[in-house]
C-alpha cells in the first residue's frame, strides 16, 4: 500500500465519527444544511430590507401614509 493510500485511510476515519469538532454534536452534513439554510435566512432578510426601505422611503409618502421632512 503506498503512503497517500495510508493517509487517505487513516485521515477519513476519525474516532468522533464524522463529527467536524468532537464537543459539537454537528456533523458534517447536518453543518453543510446548516449553511445552505442560513443562505437563504440571508437572502430573504436582505430582500425584506430592502422591501421595508422601499415602503419607508417611496410607497409610504406616495401613497400619503406621512410626509418627509
Amino acid at each position: 500500500m503506498g503512503e497517500a493510500k495510508r493517509r487517505k485511510k487513516t485521515a477519513g476515519e476519525s474516532p468522533a465519527g464524522d463529527r467536524i469538532v468532537p464537543w459539537l454534536p454537528l456533523t458534517k452534513k447536518q453543518s453543510e444544511a446548516f449553511v445552505v439554510w442560513s443562505t437563504r435566512g440571508a437572502w430573504y432578510g436582505i430582500g425584506g430590507l430592502a422591501l421595508l426601505w422601499l415602503t419607508v422611503r417611496l410607497i409610504g409618502p406616495a401613497a400619503g401614509w406621512w410626509t418627509a421632512e
